[in-house]
């Protein structure tokens, strides 16, 4: 076992004894349980030796397309089944769908239980599994059905995530660039100077604690997104609809990388709205379209779009869309009203940015 995988054991195995459950299940999908397998045996191992009842694994089917109804009844059950109860801790190893979805599942299980994430992904370390939203998607929706259920603990082992896809590194830096843009100017200008593909393990652990204290810093404050919290959704809002456009088309791309295309939407209306330095409309284009996989869609998807955006869960009013918005790096302003003609004024400008 490498000592990093054997550290986060030691780390995972206290948290579970400090929980004192009377039983652990771990929930994962199918591409982690084959891949991270001798890290859920040794789990399992573990934990049977604390002499805490190890409830089977429970595994569910990969992909964004299956983080819905259908597969968190399956996870309910399996809990029911394994006779599972209130004190009963429910250990979440995977990426974000695995933390939504079983965040979501130990939220709504007897009116909800313990559980830890541990992310396998950059995405989850730096975002999904912290801060406690849950959620499954529901026709084609971004997690529209959801809860807010922080978790015990969120724990990740920094030096895997060099074993990951190019394109999942590319995803967690989506969530990364996000949050410097709403935390601090220097922060921005480091992150866009990187190359996401080249990043080491020092700079790898040293972004995640930085978007780790910042997005608890917004959580603590407001845990329910009654107000600052909403400043996470930076680039989420044509993020999340660009995402869902492109399941629907057969094309689908990670949510860090379609919250990445999502952050230059927002960027270009932050200069008509909140009057943001173009110069950072410019650089971030440079950095995105320097690094990232195309989000290929033309105006004949506006409306379409514009329909999935509709759906926010951000949005307050009947006609307009609730974006969070940047006067610079570092000072972000929520609840922004931006009308359709605004959206595909800025989905045209985006389009020639992105040499289109």
């Amino acid at each position: 076992m490498k000592k990093e995988e054997s550290r986060l054991i030691d780390g995972l195995i206290s948290c579970i004894a400090a929980c004192a459950p009377d039983s652990v299940a771990v929930v994962t999908d199918s591409n982690v349980a084959e891949i991270a397998r001798g890290l859920i045996s040794s789990i399992g191992e573990r934990v049977a030796a604390q002499g805490i009842r190890m409830v089977p694994v429970i595994v569910t089917p990969a992909g964004e397309e299956n983080k819905n109804l259908a597969s968190l009844e399956k996870i309910l059950w399996q809990m029911t089944e394994a006779g599972m109860t209130r004190r009963s801790l429910l250990v979440c190893v995977g990426g974000g769908m695995t933390t939504d979805m079983g965040g979501l599942a130990a939220a709504v299980f007897k009116r909800g239980i313990r559980h830890i994430n541990v992310a396998t992904t950059l995405l989850g370390a730096v975002d999904a599994a912290v801060g406690g939203k849950t959620g499954i998607d529901f026709h084609g929706l971004k997690n529209e059905i959801g809860a807010f259920h922080l978790p015990v603990e969120v724990m990740a082992e920094v030096e895997s995530f060099r074993s990951l896809p190019d394109v999942e590194i590319l995803s967690g830096f989506g969530e990364v660039v996000k949050t410097a843009f709403i935390a601090d100017e220097e922060m921005t200008s480091r992150v866009l100077a990187l190359d996401p593909l080249e990043a080491d393990a020092e700079v790898l652990e040293e972004v995640c604690r930085f978007c780790r204290d910042e997005k608890m810093r917004v959580v603590n404050e407001d845990p329910t997104e009654k107000g600052l919290r909403k400043i996470l959704n930076f680039g989420h809002t044509a993020g999340h609809a660009i995402e869902s456009l492109l399941l629907e088309k057969g094309t689908p791309v990670p949510h860090g990388v379609a919250v990445a295309h999502g952050i230059l939407v927002a960027l270009i209306l932050s200069d008509t709205a909140e009057g943001i330095d173009r110069k950072w409309i410019s650089d971030y284009a440079a950095w995105l379209r320097r690094y990232y996989p195309e989000a290929k869609f033309t105006c004949a998807d506006y409306d379409r779009i514009l329909a999935l955006a509709a759906h926010d869960k951000k949005n307050t009013a009947e006609g307009v869309f609730s974006f969070t918005l940047l006067r610079a790096p570092g000072r972000p302003v929520y609840d922004c009203a931006v009308t359709p003609d605004q959206l595909k004024a800025a989905l045209d400008i985006y389009q020639e940015l992105m040499g289109r």
